[in-house]
């Protein structure tokens, strides 16, 4: 490999000149030049329209309609063209600046021959017109922006001003996107020394047209005056660029939803590798940063691919759009993926194919950057991080690796390569140090994954070493990540291979699988360093109070592992850990436990998410399946760093109440029997609370209320909704309607608790009424008094996912009565709100319902999977309602797009649903309500 030069043996070269960089040649375009623009076809009828016009301005409205022509037939031909090869994105983005180039030389030609000719120049009037930025490097999308640099030697003049307005209002009228300036040379470099955004454009300047020596001067004053001497300057600067602008777009290469320009690992990473080669070395072409020791060909061949795949997903994304989109959104998703021929299979779709291409790029997008920007560093034309220099201890490493700038790397070839364990010994020795792997170390590393074959995965010390890189130095993610970037984690474990940046279509995960795998166990080393203890206080108690941080540890590495097959990934995953896990070096108990954690890691998500666990019948059910405290603790620890690490704002309080309830019962069942939880026990305790909390009123009273209420009344709510009930019944008028609001900040939620005379249908009514005003409905219970009354209590967040705030209440409470009277006929009021919006549209959930009579003693459970929609909850039990179904109570859980409401319902006669053909018959009117309410928010 070329070895870097040191910064004080650069050669004495120079940008491109002017007349160095040529307009990309016809026949390297993604079709024949005259099948973009007929040059001469449209010279000839321009020269005819102005023959026959009185003046240039007569002619102009035929000239702008011959070019608009032009340019349309143009972009028509490169569009069709780039669908029938619609991955040789090299030849379609010099295609496009090659029809822009045309379009501007003509417009040139025009302002200066036509509408403004200048028959004796002087020395003054000279006019260089230059492309810079995007359009300066020859690349360009359909509607990338067109800036343009006109340049004159001193002064602007009168004619080089007319020339420049004629120009630009012809560009204009053409609907390109103009960016321009109007500068002379010193100008351009005043400018430059203090703006590194003119001076990055500056950077790739390409002559269009006009007086070549002065954009030859401008070339040569560029690099003698300022890039020469400021390299360093401008690689901070842009580095600093960078950060800000990932920083905004998210700070993660696995964001959902990537900006392919902007994002991290985008066309603006490459870009700027290539700014600061061509700053520094005056580079013509990115092939020649291999010359200079800042790639190798193999780098460089990736660069190349990475380029070609991201200006693929842009050129896609710009003719899908019409306009310049650069956001990959779930809608442009699917369509991008369909137009380079991603299709589905096994199991997988398409478009989740297509973003795991993408992502796998954008990995590799960071890794060049790394290893470029630690290449500058020893060039000392970037200096080290802040943090490295303020260290004054050096640390030294463990034969075979060395420190060099301050960055692990492999001292002894030889000896490195001896052992093939030294490959994942590294890792550990590199969290032992505190250091990051220097771009020789992983350069070495990509270059050897063979020789970790089925011998060193089933060697015990290489299970020793994997294990201890987890276990040992407490911020295993770092390692972790740095392992699976380079590909040595999917050597090591190959099963761990297929989910490398594989995308999950839907609106709930916000990461890839592999990553959200390493955001798990960053959560857990959190917990562990005892950073979320406030937060977690139960997942912190239970490590606290020792568990198998093996078996933990390895169940959060392959809790996912089989995502992606036709098969439940649970049960494929439990499968695979069966294989795994003994070349992990677990033993045979710990292995059961591993496979076990797999195969059920959603189980207390479900449990605690999609089911009443105020009904003793859930918390029986948990307990005979987890059946010991130790399982309950490593699954509850396990579950909390699932969800946590699926996004950062899926954890809420909300989903922490209801975990933290199920463990609580469930290890009380554990521990005092089954037999424990029954609903006898609960009433009674129940209501001797409320009797404590009304501690007020008259005996009378007191009987009076606790003997209203039927036994179910008294095991589904806290006793401070049990005071707002009877506080709310007391006293209240047979036709009218309370209800009370109330912060539940254990569940960060607010309360809504409704009394109102029981009739068919109110359940439904109150769905309605809580939508329309925008309400989050999480979870609802409702009860009939022996008297006559119906009680509700719905726990609802705003659109936040938060309670909603003492300003909003009043108009919440307004809303709510005026519906529950009939004022506002919900079926109607959502006909203009029920609606999806365009980027979600691409999301196909498939609806499934079930029925499950076991899961409670006294209730059918009916399970509504499907697709979320603001008003489904209300049509989904507006049609039980009109079906005679009672419903008890209602919990919904809301994975992104993805929706589960479960029911606690019974019939008209207070029995479960359980012949085959009523269930049949109920499901068949379900999905209608379903699919009537799809067709609607479609519209």
């Amino acid at each position: 490999m070329t070895q870097p030069q040191s910064r004080s043996a650069l050669p004495a070269s120079r940008p491109a000149r002017a007349e160095d960089v040529k307009t990309p040649l016809p026949d390297s375009l993604i079709c024949p030049a005259e099948d973009i623009f007929d040059a001469a076809a449209v010279a000839a009828e321009i020269e005819r329209i102005y023959a026959g016009a009185a003046s240039p301005s007569e002619a102009r409205p035929d000239v702008v309609a011959c070019l608009n022509a032009a340019r349309g037939r143009g972009m028509q031909a490169i569009a069709d063209a780039f669908a029938a090869s619609p991955r040789n994105s090299r030849p379609t983005k010099r295609a496009y600046a090659w029809l822009t180039d045309q379009l501007v030389h003509t417009t040139f030609e025009i302002a200066t021959r036509r509408a403004h000719p200048l028959n004796n120049p002087t020395s003054g009037e000279r006019l260089s017109l230059i492309a810079v930025g995007g359009y300066g490097r020859g690349e360009m999308s359909a509607f990338s922006d067109v800036d343009l640099l006109f340049l004159t030697p001193w002064k602007i003049t009168p004619w080089a001003e007319s020339v420049i307005e004629t120009m630009l209002y012809l560009l204009w009228d053409l609907k390109l996107k103009v960016g321009h300036a109007s500068r002379t040379v010193k100008d351009c470099l005043r400018l430059a020394r203090t703006d590194f955004t003119i001076r990055t454009s500056l950077v790739e300047y390409r002559y269009l047209a006009g007086d070549r020596p002065l954009a030859t001067e401008l070339g040569e004053r560029l690099w003698s005056d300022l890039f020469r001497s400021t390299a360093s300057a401008f690689v901070e600067a842009k580095l600093a660029e960078r950060s800000e602008r990932h920083r905004k777009q998210g700070g993660q290469r696995y964001m959902v939803e990537p900006n392919v320009k902007e994002g991290k690992g985008g066309l603006r990473d490459l870009q700027s590798l290539f700014w600061i080669g061509k700053y520094i070395y005056g580079v013509k072409d990115a092939a020649e940063l291999v010359n200079h020791g800042l790639f190798t060909r193999d780098e460089y061949d990736t660069f190349m691919r990475a380029e070609d795949f991201l200006w693929a997903v842009r050129c896609h994304l710009h003719i899908l759009g019409n306009r310049a989109v650069d956001q990959l959104t779930f809608d442009m998703q699917v369509e991008v993926a369909e137009r380079m021929g991603y299709a589905d299979r096994a199991g997988r779709r398409g478009v989740e194919l297509f973003m795991q291409d993408y992502f796998r790029q954008a990995t590799r997008v960071g890794e060049l950057t790394r290893i470029f920007l630690t290449v500058l560093e020893a060039n000392h034309t970037k200096s080290e991080p802040m943090l490295t220099r303020m260290i004054t201890r050096r640390k030294t490493a463990k034969a075979p690796y060395a420190i060099k700038q301050n960055r692990l790397t492999i001292g002894d070839e030889a000896a490195f390569l001896g052992d093939p364990l030294n490959i994942l010994r590294i890792f550990e020795e590199g969290m032992r140090t505190g250091t990051l792997l220097h771009p020789d170390a992983m350069r070495m590393l990509s270059a050897n994954l063979r020789r970790i074959d089925d011998k060193t995965r089933a060697n015990p010390e290489a299970a020793r070493i994997f294990l201890g890189t987890l276990l040992k130095h407490g911020n295993p993610e770092r390692a972790l990540r740095r392992m699976n970037e380079l590909g040595v984690l999917a050597a090591y474990i190959p099963e761990f291979e297929p989910i490398v940046a594989m995308m999950q279509f839907n609106m709930y995960h916000s990461y890839t699988v592999d990553e959200h795998t390493i955001q798990v166990i960053s959560t857990l080393a959190q917990i562990e360093r005892e950073e979320l203890t406030e937060e977690l206080p139960i997942a912190s108690s239970i490590l606290k109070h020792g568990v198998n941080r093996k078996v933990l540890y390895a169940a959060l590495l392959l809790h996912d592992i089989g995502k992606g097959r036709p098969e439940d990934h649970s049960i494929v995953g439990a499968r695979i850990a069966r294989t795994v896990a003994p070349r992990l070096g677990l033993k045979k108990k710990e292995c059961e436990t591993v496979e076990w954690l797999v195969r059920y890691h959603l189980l207390m998500s479900d449990m605690a998410q999609k089911r009443d666990i105020a009904d003793p019948r859930t918390v029986r059910d948990f307990a005979k399946l987890v059946k010991t405290q130790e399982r309950l603790d490593l699954l509850c620890v396990l579950t909390v760093c699932d969800i946590r690490g699926v996004g950062p704002n899926v954890w809420n309080n909300w989903k922490a109440a209801l975990l933290r309830a199920l463990y609580r019962q469930t290890r009380r069942a554990l521990a005092d029997g089954l037999e424990a939880l029954n609903r006898e026990e609960r009433g009674t305790e129940a209501r001797k609370k409320l009797r404590a909390a009304l501690s007020d009123w008259t005996e009378k009273q007191l009987r009076a209320e606790t003997g209203r209420h039927y036994p179910t009344y008294w095991q589904g709510l806290h006793v401070t909704a049990h005071v707002d009930f009877a506080e709310l019944l007391r006293d209240i008028d047979a036709d009218e309607i309370k209800l009370k609001l109330t912060p539940d900040e254990d569940r960060d939620a607010t309360r809504v608790c409704f009394v109102m005379q029981d009739h068919p249908g109110i359940f439904s009514r109150m769905c309605g009424a809580l939508a329309l005003v925008g309400a989050d409905i999480k979870d609802a219970r409702t009860f009939t008094t022996k008297d006559g009354w119906a009680t509700a209590a719905f726990w609802i967040q705003d659109n936040e996912g938060a309670p909603y705030a003492a300003a909003k209440l009043n108009r919440l409470r307004s809303m709510i009565v005026k519906t529950l009277k009939g004022e506002v006929l919900a079926r109607e009021a959502f006909k203009d709100k029920d609606k999806l919006k365009k980027r979600e549209r691409a999301f196909k959930v498939p609806t499934s319902i079930t029925f499950d009579n076991e899961g409670s003693e006294i209730y059918t459970i009916i399970e509504v999977d499907t697709r979320d929609r603001p008003g489904l909850l209300h049509d989904l039990t507006r049609m039980m309602a009109a079906s005679n179904v009672y419903i008890a109570s209602a919990v919904v859980a809301t994975y992104g797009e993805q929706v589960v409401d479960s029911f606690y319902v019974k019939d008209m006669f207070g029995l479960k649903f359980q012949q085959e053909s009523r269930q049949k018959a109920l499901e068949r009117r379900l999905r209608d309500a379903i699919a009537r309410g799809a067709e609607r928010a479609r519209e």
